[in-house]
């Protein structure tokens, strides 16, 4: 594999920056203006769910692009000379500057039921310094950048011990909340694990105790034979799931028993991962000829789970050309949801589009190096 230095860099607000391959500039001494000071993050628990809720006010004032700037680079806060990275880069990570975890977190107000301090960690990541890119769209040289940088982030905020979880997660499309079209995604670590989490790690922990097997060994092998699947590779099963609550919804999880996080990824397996990964949103575009707006989402396991495969599951919103699935009363308020495409059909559907691409060889595949000799500010 090859070596990819990691350049670490800090705003004058004191925010990293992570400069991933050549290091072609340095940071302003005076920098950007700072943002709002996030005082006023926290959590409320819950009471009738018994989970928190994240309290973030100061993201209203995040930099919003609209579609008609898609096409224009200028202003765009990640590109080149933007107020993030103000030189030309391969791929970069910083600490949002409108976070809603802080790793210093201010205290927790005093009100009237219950509440803790959001403490964590917000990062974006920068796919590449093209503006008019999109994941699907990435070269095999920068498909292979983002997943080392994603197993090197990783790495890092996994060994904290202040972090419970660790998501690494895309919004692709206003209607899904992302406010700015640059290619990048997001990385959140948590001082709690999200209750989806908890769900799905005691139904893992149930089922072994039932069955004396792994859940996500039954369900990979069970997708891998069923009219669900969508594409596969020798590391990935790519399948509708079978209870997909969003149309055309799909699954990339991993065969082997063990590839629990994206640490534990070897080298045949991170290719795998990004073509899969490029595939699925390839074919949504392709599905109704126009970039489908869409959630992606990195399922690692938590601490105390063994039995957990690493997945990535995606969420498109468009059930229908120019007809997006909402998740209405019943979805929101009683959790059931209601899926307008039969997962068999979605399967079929995506698996009949023609998306080739070209091939991601072994050679072309990163690690991730930190050189002590490349640190500025």
């Amino acid at each position: 594999m090859r070596p990819l230095p990691r350049h670490s860099l800090a705003h004058s607000d004191g925010r990293r920056l992570l400069v991933y391959g050549e290091l072609r500039g340095s940071l302003d001494e005076k920098g950007p203006a700072a943002a709002a000071d996030g005082a006023e993050i926290h959590k409320r628990m819950d009471v009738f769910t018994e989970t928190w809720v994240g309290i973030a006010p100061a993201r209203n004032t995040r930099p919003l692009d609209s579609p008609a700037e898609i096409e224009d680079r200028d202003g765009c806060p990640f590109c080149p000379g933007g107020i993030e990275v103000p030189f030309s880069y391969d791929a970069a990570v910083f600490d949002n500057r409108y976070p809603s975890f802080r790793p210093d977190a201010p205290p927790a107000p005093l009100l009237d039921g219950r509440t803790g301090p959001a403490r964590g960690r917000c990062e974006v990541v920068l796919y590449t310094d093209r503006h008019d890119a999109s994941f699907g769209e990435l070269s095999p040289t920068e498909l292979a950048r983002v997943v080392a940088v994603w197993v090197d982030r990783g790495c890092e905020l996994w060994a904290d011990p202040a972090h419970a979880y660790v998501c690494v997660f895309e919004n692709r499309g206003a209607e899904v909340g992302a406010t700015i079209a640059h290619p990048h995604g997001q990385i959140y670590a948590l001082d709690h694990v999200p209750p989806v989490t908890a769900a799905k790690s005691e139904a893992h922990l149930r089922h072994r105790r039932r069955e004396e097997r792994c859940l996500s060994c039954t369900a990979t092998r069970a997708d891998d034979c069923s009219d669900r699947i969508v594409s596969t590779n020798e590391s990935f099963v790519v399948a509708v799931p079978f209870a997909a609550r969003w149309p055309f919804e799909v699954t990339v999880r991993a065969r082997r028993h063990g590839l629990r996080r994206l640490a534990d990824l070897v080298p045949e397996e991170q290719r795998d991962l990004a073509v899969a990964l490029r595939d699925v949103t390839r074919r949504y575009d392709a599905l109704f000829d126009f970039q489908l707006p869409y959630m992606m989402v990195a399922q690692e396991a938590p601490h105390d789970q063994p039995d957990w495969h690493l997945a990535f599951e995606l969420y498109p919103l468009y059930r229908a050309p120019g007809v997006t699935k909402i998740r209405a009363s019943v979805e929101t308020g009683l959790g059931l949801f209601l899926n307008d495409v039969a997962p068999e059909d979605a399967a079929r559907r995506l698996a009949d589009l023609d998306v080739p691409a070209e091939p991601i060889e072994l050679d072309s595949l990163f690690a991730v190096t930190q050189p002590d000799a490349a640190v500025l500010s």
